[in-house]
């Protein structure tokens, strides 16, 4: 209210208009806060009864232990979790019932994912239900403003949004799409161009049209290249392994010799607490040089030897080896210790050799 000639005048109508906007956003908070509320009476549901464990060996057992097949289970049923929530209480429903899942059974098959991609995938299928069929309340609300049927409206949506469905998963396998791990701007570029292209050429090749009508070698080979992009670890990882595996016998060595806040991967098998074999990849991190054992213990792990097996003798409460769901008496199996191999971003080069063929091709056909 400055220069504006009345001072006191535009004091009480700023005042007005916060007293307004209080209520408003108060009048906003009641449906956040009923969804809040009802999707607490689900979060208490599942920490009273133990359903998230019963979940949780339901995805184990309909998927055979395969890690594929676990994701894809896990996706359909976060689908039909999703199906006629607020975007509020559908986070809050599929975090709490399935996030879970996706890290322990990723991580029984050696798969360490950051929880932020775990939630991403699992939050991306709960809002994909808004235009699945039958329940699809975004697919209602389109054909009200289209005047079509909405279950014809549910089915085309779902068709066209059934194509991004490869995104979550590549959360999951390439977390540097999520900007973990980016060290430098030009690697944010580099990441940022090769998504954009993967995802213009899933399009491409699932819409079955690129410069001109594709053919069905040229889809196969648009799809490699989309998936080269998006994951070039892949193949990288055939021929430049990102670990190598060490025995644990030599564990305080190893981790004496690792760099300051270095991460060391446990795989480590042992009795859960009601009783169940349970075998899992660990990653802890190791903090500041030190001695191998002060670094162990830091991380609330005691270690003893019986006829060169190394077994956990004694894990600190509220540890990072505690929270990391690790306990006593567990057996060390083995170490994996990053190797020093070339940049996996080497793969780009003959993904871009391939595509420029398909390219002269395609342009061939049009002229």
């Amino acid at each position: 209210f400055r220069k504006s000639g009345d001072l006191e005048h535009e004091f009480f109508k700023g005042l007005r208009n916060l007293v307004d906007g209080l209520i408003f956003g108060a009048r906003n908070m009641i449906g956040i806060g009923v969804a809040t509320a009802t999707a607490g009476i689900i979060v208490g549901t599942v920490t009273l009864t133990g359903i998230g464990l019963v979940m949780t060996e339901f995805v184990e057992f309909i998927s055979g232990g395969n890690l594929m097949l676990m994701l894809l289970f896990t996706a359909f049923i976060c689908l039909v979790l999703g199906m006629g929530l607020p975007t509020t209480a559908n986070y809050i429903v599929v975090s709490t019932l399935m996030a879970p899942v996706v890290v322990t059974l990723g991580a029984q098959n050696g798969l360490i994912v950051p929880l932020i991609a775990v939630h991403m995938f699992v939050f991306y299928f709960g809002i994909l239900a808004d235009d699945t069929p039958p329940v699809g309340l975004a697919a209602f609300a389109a054909s009200a403003i289209a005047q079509s049927d909405p279950i014809k409206t549910g089915i085309q949506g779902f068709l066209y949004d059934i194509r991004t469905a490869i995104l979550p998963f590549l959360f999951i396998f390439n977390t540097e799409l999520l900007m973990i791990g980016i060290e430098s701007w030009w690697h944010l570029l580099i990441t940022i161009i090769t998504a954009i292209l993967a995802m213009l050429l899933f399009a491409a090749a699932t819409q079955g049209y690129f410069f001109v009508k594709s053919r069905w070698w040229e889809t196969l080979i648009l799809l490699l290249i989309s998936f080269t992009f998006f994951r070039p670890g892949y193949w990288w990882e055939m021929v430049y392994p990102s670990s190598q595996i060490v025995q644990p016998i030599k564990i305080v060595e190893m981790v004496e010799q690792l760099p300051p806040n270095a991460d060391l991967r446990l795989h480590l098998e042992g009795e859960s607490i009601d009783g169940n074999l349970v075998s899992k990849m660990v990653v802890l991190p190791m903090g500041e040089s030190a001695p191998g054992k002060a670094r162990l213990e830091k991380a609330g792990l005691e270690l003893r030897t019986e006829k060169k097996r190394v077994f956990v003798d004694m894990v600190t409460f509220d540890s990072l080896a505690q929270k990391a769901g690790i306990d006593f008496d567990w057996e060390i199996l083995s170490l994996q210790i990053p190797t020093d191999r070339p940049a996996k971003q080497w793969m780009y080069f003959p993904a871009l050799a391939l595509l420029g063929l398909v390219v002269i091709r395609q342009r061939r056909r049009r002229t």
